[in-house]
Formats: C-alpha cells, sequence, structure tokens
C-alpha cells in the first residue's frame, strides 16, 4: 500500500497526486466531530461509508482519517507502514503503560510476544480445561430460580477468575473481580472520552470525573502490583504465564524490568477481561432475546454429552453454540474502535496519507454493514454455516483482529465462552426483568448498560 517510488522526490510526488480523502459533515468548532462520537458514535462511525471508503474527521484540533470498508481495513492491518499509536492508544496508555505487548512495537513487541505465546497456542489451551469447566459451571450452581442476576458482575467474575487461575495460577477470588469490574467501567468510559475530545490539561482539573477516574485507575495499579508483589513473595514457580514474565529477558539478554511485568500482567487481566466479561453480557443478552437459539443450544449440548455436564472436550462439535458466540461478536464486538498511525506517506483507496496521521475504523461498523451482509441487522447464527460463510467479504470479520497484532489468546477466548454459553444455556432459559437496561454502554468497549437477568430452570 505504499507509495512507491526510486527517490523521495518521485515520492513526493506521487504522493501529491493522490487525493484528499473528503472531510465527514457535521462538525462543530472546537470539538470536530468529536461531539458526534461523544453523543452517537456508533450510529455516526456506521453511516461513514455512504461518505467514501476513506473520510477525513477532525477530533479537537486533529485530523483523522476513518476507514469504512472490509478489504482497506485488512489492508491497514497487515500493512507495516502503520503502528500501534493513535488516540486509542494514546488514551489508554494510563493503564496499559507504554512498556506492554498491547502497545508496543516492533522488536519489543516481537520479544514480548514470544514470551506470552506459547500460553495460548492452541495446543496448550487443553491444559486450561478443567479451570474452564469448573468456572463455567460454578457460575449456574451460584444461580437460584427466581433471583435476579447482575450479569455485568456475574460476566466479570468468571472472566477474571479463569484468567488468573490460568494464566496466572492465582486464586484471585470475587473480591478482586468485582474491584476490576468497578474500576473498570469508570476507566474505560474516561479513556473514551479523552480519546474523542483530546482537550490534554483539561482533564487533569480536580473536576469529580476526573477525579473518579483516577481513583479507579489508581486501584487498578494496585491490584496489579499486590498480584506480582504476592507471586514474588511466596517463591513459587508454577509453569504459568506470570513465571514466563518474571523470568523474561529483554534484547540484551537482561531480566526485563517491573515496569514491563508491571505492564504485561495488566494486559492480561484488565483488557483481557473487559472484553470477554462483555461479550458474555452480550452472550447473557442473546439467550434471553431469542428463546429459539437458545433452546437450539440446548438441544446440541444434550446431544452431544448425553445428558451429562457439559465439558471442553465437547467444545469442538458445538458447532451452533460457536455460531451463536461468533453472531454476538459481529453485532456486539466488544472492541468497538480501533486506532492505527502512519510510519510514512502512503496510500488507501487511492487516498493520500501523510506520514504521522492517525487512522481509525470500526469493528462494529464494517460487521453490520448493509453491504457486506444479506439482512445486516438480523441475529443469525447459520450465516457462520460452511455453505454461507464464502459469502462473507474478507475482513468483514475479524473479531480476534489479523497480522502480527492478532489477538493471541484468541482460541483461549472462543473456548471460554463457547463452554460458558454451552453450560448456563442447558440449566437455563432467561428473562429480563424490571430495572433491567439492555441498551449500549459506549466506552472503549461495548457492553449493556445494566443487564439483569432471571434464570428459570429447564
Amino acid at each position: 500500500m505504499t507509495v512507491e517510488s526510486v527517490n523521495p522526490r518521485a515520492r513526493s510526488a506521487a504522493a501529491d497526486a493522490l487525493r484528499e480523502p473528503p472531510l465527514a459533515g457535521g462538525g462543530v468548532p472546537v470539538l470536530g466531530h468529536g461531539w458526534k462520537l461523544v453523543r452517537d458514535p456508533l450510529r455516526f462511525m456506521s453511516r461513514l461509508r455512504d461518505h467514501g471508503d476513506v473520510v477525513r474527521l477532525k477530533l479537537g484540533p486533529k485530523t483523522v482519517y476513518a476507514v469504512t470498508t472490509p478489504a482497506l481495513t485488512g489492508a491497514l492491518a497487515l500493512s507495516p507502514d502503520y503502528r500501534i499509536a493513535g488516540p486509542l492508544w494514546e488514551s489508554l496508555e494510563g493503564l496499559l503503560g507504554k512498556e506492554g505487548v498491547a502497545t508496543a512495537n516492533g522488536p519489543r513487541h516481537r520479544r514480548q510476544r514470544r514470551t506470552i505465546q506459547p500460553a495460548f497456542r492452541p495446543d496448550a489451551v487443553p491444559a486450561y480445561a478443567s479451570v474452564m469447566e469448573e468456572e463455567a459451571h460454578a457460575l449456574t450452581e451460584r444461580w437460584r430460580p427466581g433471583q435476579t442476576i447482575d450479569c455485568t458482575s456475574e460476566s466479570f467474575r468468571v472472566a477474571v477468575r479463569i484468567a488468573a487461575r490460568c494464566l496466572l495460577r492465582g486464586e484471585y477470588m470475587d473480591e478482586r473481580a468485582e474491584r476490576l469490574c468497578v474500576a473498570l467501567a469508570t476507566v474505560f468510559r474516561g479513556m473514551y472520552r479523552r480519546m474523542v475530545v483530546p482537550l490534554g490539561p483539561l482533564h487533569r482539573l480536580p473536576l469529580p470525573p476526573n477525579r473518579r477516574f483516577d481513583r479507579a485507575l489508581a486501584d487498578l495499579h494496585l491490584l496489579v502490583d499486590e498480584i506480582v508483589a504476592e507471586r514474588r513473595a511466596s517463591g513459587r514457580k508454577p509453569d504459568d504465564l506470570l513465571t514466563a514474565l518474571l523470568a523474561a529477558e529483554d534484547g540484551d539478554g537482561a531480566p526485563v524490568g517491573e515496569q514491563e511485568i508491571h505492564d504485561q500482567v495488566v494486559a492480561i487481566l484488565t483488557p483481557g477481561s473487559e472484553t470477554v466479561a462483555s461479550t458474555i453480557m452480550w452472550l447473557l443478552h442473546v439467550l434471553a432475546r431469542y428463546p429459539e437459539h437458545a433452546d437450539k443450544v440446548h438441544d446440541e449440548v444434550e446431544s452431544v454429552t448425553g445428558g451429562r455436564p457439559v465439558a471442553f472436550e465437547d467444545v469442538r462439535e458445538l458447532t451452533h453454540t460457536s455460531n451463536v458466540v461468533v453472531e454476538a461478536m459481529r453485532l456486539r464486538p466488544a472492541v468497538w474502535i480501533l486506532t492505527r498511525r502512519a510510519v510514512t506517506d502512503t496510500e488507501l483507496g487511492g487516498y493520500r496519507i501523510p506520514a504521522g496521521a492517525d487512522i481509525v475504523y470500526s469493528p462494529y461498523a464494517i460487521q453490520r454493514d448493509a453491504k457486506s451482509y444479506a439482512h445486516h441487522l438480523d441475529f443469525d447464527p447459520d450465516r457462520w454455516l460452511p455453505e454461507r460463510v464464502k459469502d462473507v467479504p474478507k475482513y468483514a470479520m475479524s473479531p480476534f483482529s489479523v497480522g502480527n497484532r492478532k489477538c493471541p489468546s484468541d482460541h483461549f477466548s472462543m473456548a471460554q465462552l463457547t463452554l460458558i454459553t454451552a453450560a448456563v444455556a442447558t440449566r437455563y432459559r432467561f428473562e429480563q426483568v424490571a430495572g433491567s437496561d439492555d441498551s449500549t454502554r459506549v466506552g472503549i468497549t461495548l457492553r449493556p448498560q445494566n443487564l439483569l437477568l432471571r434464570p428459570v430452570p429447564r
């Protein structure tokens, strides 16, 4: 995708010959399009394709380029002309730091991937089977017929416990999961506001929202420090990801620094738990809203297990259940917005992208686009059957991204999501109760505002 040339002068001339992307309408003074991204971001991003394959946006004083087609988002993710950076990652630095795998680029990122990748290889995931099974069934056993389930706290609890027990070999129980849940809700919302309205020093004023954000962020980092300190004090070295991080070396063969270890654990416990928990919430919503698909999941599980509790080894045979998970992620992706930064003068779709420019795209908009999907807003798990999936354009569904930034935990996440869906649908039907709010809460991730369900035994 790079503008190629034999010399810099010719390269510059070629870049100048490219078109300037059109400017999206609806901007306002000072805030630009940031106002619409605060008020109704999903609607705004979903309509950008009507203005072009690449569109210019103004976020405060910054010009940002929005990419709106599956093919160009794939090119963006795979091209070396772009790196992890931009408004999203700048807003996340307060949480993720600058030294973890989520925000690193180049040699540091490749080294860190080599450290963590063994824990997520497909052949490594079965080692986590017993923990996933225990936690999935414990979730259903904790519920009682007629009680009201707070899906936010329950989803975070199971997501944190699975991550902690599998990857950190820690018994980080409900109290820490609850702390994580409460803090992340505040932090991710504040980070989103900082991304779309980058007002710099104004976010540091001692206003109530800023103070809440700062307290929540401090608690998240304290939680991670507790986890690392407990492991060091114990002297234990189990075969897990935390042991690998504590033993990792930098490019010169020296132990990695404390900050890098901290940032890596943050990346395991916080964005990972946030995205998995958000997806579990949407899956519970799906089971309540589409009882016909919940019944199909139940029947499929029963046919595979013969009535015994569903197990990890059953997951590969649960094709409809897996398709329900994928379709839920299509319509309600936890990560709905991503950014990159151009490292050189380049082009996308015939448009000029200058070096240093920030590029934004929305998996939510891409995955709901009527140009890519028939009946694009229908919940239809069967669209992922082999005979139909070929009709989905390439890169129109990439829930774990692609290329060297693909989420390393994709197999791990799909296994636990499928197993949890199977376990809860086999035991219960679900009804929304008074006070439940299933509208979409938009932050860095998407989740229901306040989903409250009543489990009804089958």
